[in-house]
């Protein structure tokens, strides 16, 4: 069971600037709730009430019993972006905005034996055979232990807990009837359609 979802927000810096955030100084966290996350579901079902979900495609990495990583995924950290902005204008929580039902969507884990390996691997996301998410895993900002130290040491991090490391530049709304490919280079791929 996944409890909580530690979220790194703006570790890609194109990222960032696309959005126009200054880049981070030390880690950026924010909570979406375990129960946001769907494990290998083939669809992802949009709230009604949703205006412009954005899609960031990210490697998420699984907490063990002893809190090392011996796991990782595919995640989407799916936004409410009008919301988001809404409520930052405002300097309100955006909880609302990223922590709405089945806004993070998961393929099957996949083993890891080493961090190193996860280290120099392209990260892909295609909407309807388009490439629109593209990024390397050695452009994050703050390096994977950097990240699992941080929030280990500041959070009260649990078996089974998920480290969402960031998602590069390309974010952008999905549609319903979207199809969406995700990729891992030589660990993973995954495919949502968009309900």
């Amino acid at each position: 069971m996944i409890q909580n979802v530690w979220a790194v927000g703006r570790n890609y810096a194109e990222h960032a600037k696309e959005l126009g955030n200054e880049v981070p100084t030390e880690p950026m966290i924010f909570l979406k709730a375990g129960s946001t996350t769907t494990l290998a579901a083939k669809e992802i079902h949009l709230p009604s009430w949703t205006q412009e979900v954005h899609h960031e495609v990210e490697l998420a990495l699984r907490f063990d019993d002893n809190l090392q990583i011996e796991e990782a995924c595919l995640a989407l950290d799916l936004t409410e972006r009008a919301k988001q902005n809404q409520l930052k204008a405002k300097g309100h929580p955006w909880t609302l905005a990223k922590s709405f039902k089945e806004s993070c969507p998961l393929s099957p884990f996949f083993p890891v034996a080493d961090l190193e390996e996860l280290k120099k691997l392209d990260l892909v996301l295609k909407i309807n055979g388009e490439i629109r998410q593209k990024g390397n895993t050695s452009q994050m900002i703050f390096s994977l232990e950097k990240l699992i130290d941080y929030v280990r040491r500041h959070f009260p991090v649990v078996p089974g807990d998920l480290l969402l490391t960031g998602t590069p530049s390309g974010v952008g709304p999905l549609q319903r009837g979207d199809h969406l490919e995700a990729e891992i280079q030589g660990k993973m791929k995954h495919s949502w359609n968009v309900l």
